[in-house]
């Protein structure tokens, strides 16, 4: 039986066209990502750097200078379950002063419904993602300056640029901050991060980080200035707390680690972060020692391979001694 061919060019270029209409389309669906809501409220509070009142680094010692004063008024990020700004979102222990982790994949949105509770014009300043100018919370757009009592809903996208690079882990930090007048709200303590996942690397779509590390771990490093420079007033934090009274930073061998550590500050904020007791990855770098500067942000990753308490602080001699330390626990 002899089956007759349709050569129609014609009909042929149509098919072709939808196939590959069709195939785009079904690209752009799979590609499509979420959108990550989150409500947060800056929010004047009073902040302890050593609520032990100890020096917890070296008990026989006190907290020097450094302790004459430890209680100064903040401003903080706080992050919500909802737009009623009612049910506060707990923080591990460890992040001390951070704002809330803000966290999303490639391909995806981001939404922040600020809430300003302060006394003074606040605003979010992201870094890495894309935005435009009235998203941008600095330099004049309808974000830059959100007056006292008011609220405004920034959207930011999570574009391959935003995302890891080819050397890099599967996710990475970025910082955001207040940028009314930048310098006075970072040192204030309006400080969080960002931490952008891998397209295809998330847990799922309900949890955009990681899923080839079992804990991630952030640390600023910050020498906030509370006194115009005089010694006492200068303190050298890890994420807002001196002399080793930041707790938290728990895990176990054989674990796989995440550190996203992240500075801001002045021309002093040249910090060299060691970890005793165990190495890290750093972009193809085996080391124990990663070197930041002011708005640096770099992620590294380690296996704790031997149990112990172990100091986390800055190798640079003067900041040691000003209590940039605490430790973490391998168990």
């Amino acid at each position: 039986m002899h089956t007759r061919r349709n050569n129609n060019p014609f009909l042929y270029s149509c098919l072709t066209l939808f196939i590959l209409i069709f195939l785009s389309l079904s690209s752009s669906l799979a590609q499509a990502g979420k959108v990550r809501e989150y409500w947060i409220a800056a929010e004047k509070t009073d902040w302890n750097y050593a609520p032990t009142g100890a020096n917890q680094i070296d008990l026989a010692s006190d907290l020097g200078v450094w302790g004459k004063t430890l209680t100064y008024t903040k401003y903080r990020y706080i992050g919500y379950t909802d737009g009623s700004y009612s049910h506060p979102l707990p923080q591990p222990e460890w992040m001390g002063i951070l704002g809330p982790t803000i966290r999303a994949a490639v391909g995806d949105t981001i939404k922040i419904h600020f809430l300003n509770k302060t006394d003074m014009p606040l605003s979010m300043h992201p870094h890495g993602v894309m935005y435009d100018k009235d998203n941008e919370g600095a330099d004049g757009g309808k974000g830059g300056s959100i007056p006292p009592g008011e609220r405004y809903t920034y959207t930011w996208i999570v574009d391959q640029d935003a995302g890891p690079g080819p050397g890099d882990p599967s996710s990475i930090v970025w910082l955001y901050h207040s940028h009314v007048m930048a310098e006075e709200e970072v040192n204030l303590g309006l400080i969080g991060t960002l931490i952008i996942t891998a397209a295809g690397k998330a847990y799922s779509d309900k949890n955009p980080a990681p899923r080839d590390v079992d804990q991630e771990f952030i640390a600023l490093y910050m020498i906030f200035n509370e006194e115009n420079d005089e010694e006492s007033g200068l303190k050298h934090a890890i994420n807002g707390r001196i002399f080793g009274n930041l707790s938290g930073f728990e895990t176990r061998r054989g674990q796989r680690v995440r550190w996203h550590l992240v500075a801001l500050g002045n021309e002093v904020d040249n910090h060299t972060v060691h970890w005793h007791g165990q190495t890290v990855l750093d972009h193809g770098r085996r080391t124990d020692v990663v070197e930041i500067m002011p708005a640096s942000m770099t992620s590294v990753d380690m296996v704790p391979r031997s149990p112990g308490n172990w100091l986390f602080h800055c190798h640079v001699n003067d900041h040691m001694i000003a209590g940039m330390a605490t430790r973490w626990l391998v168990k």
